[in-house]
């Protein structure tokens, strides 16, 4: 059984760091996209950064340059490092994997997996 198992989140004063990681176990896979999103009380899920298999990076406009994404493809994990936190940073954080492993047949499955959440507070 596939697993994303999250872990990093926490509560922090205004301008503190936090590290998440987040790793795919489970079976052999490759995994393609590796991205993070958030979900705060009563908002919409968003799109906090993306990572491909190739390292090429992406991120919502409200966390680039204080937030960076990275992944270690022989460990399965992606990574979320917070600097600069604010209040409005505030939030259920998800990661979530691409994914393609082969079947007991020998057929290409292509799979979308989710994180837990782990829960992310800034305040002073």
């Amino acid at each position: 059984q596939v697993q994303l198992v999250e872990s990093g989140g926490g509560s922090v004063q205004p301008g503190g760091s936090l590290r998440l990681s987040c790793t795919l176990s489970g079976r052999s896979f490759t995994i393609n996209g590796m991205n993070w999103h958030r979900q705060a009380p009563g908002k919409r899920r968003e799109l906090v950064a993306a990572t491909t298999r190739g390292g090429a990076t992406n991120y919502l406009d409200s966390v680039k340059g204080r937030f960076t994404i990275s992944r270690d493809n022989a460990k399965n994990t992606v990574y979320l490092q917070m600097d600069s936190l604010k209040p409005e940073d505030t939030a259920v954080y998800y990661c979530e994997a691409d994914f393609l492993y082969y079947n007991d047949y020998g057929a290409p499955v292509a799979q979308r997996s989710w994180g837990q959440g782990t829960q992310v507070t800034v305040s002073s």
